[in-house]
């Protein structure tokens, strides 16, 4: 898995963007209490389960894959001249 640059804040950025997917497709907004670790997993399945996105191998179905996927997601959604691209 090659790392991605700025992949923390394109990943936070998914987050964001994930979220109000999630809503505008009827689910609840996430609370507060929620935390980032299951907030990567509901969007990754989320993402698999409309096919926006490939599902990993089961056997690396891990958090790191998960938020790397979800970074790549996003990366490929933004407009080519974003400033986390650059």
């Amino acid at each position: 898995m090659k790392k991605l640059k700025n992949e923390a804040e394109l990943l936070k950025k998914a987050l964001v963007i994930g979220e109000k997917y999630a809503v505008n497709r009827g689910y609840n907004s996430f609370s507060a209490t929620n935390s980032a670790k299951d907030k990567v997993e509901s969007l990754y399945r989320l993402l698999v389960n409309d096919k926006l996105i490939q599902p990993l191998p089961v056997d690396s179905e891990d958090q790191p894959h998960m938020k790397h996927k979800l970074a790549l997601w996003i990366a490929k959604k933004l407009p080519e001249d974003h400033t986390l691209l650059k």
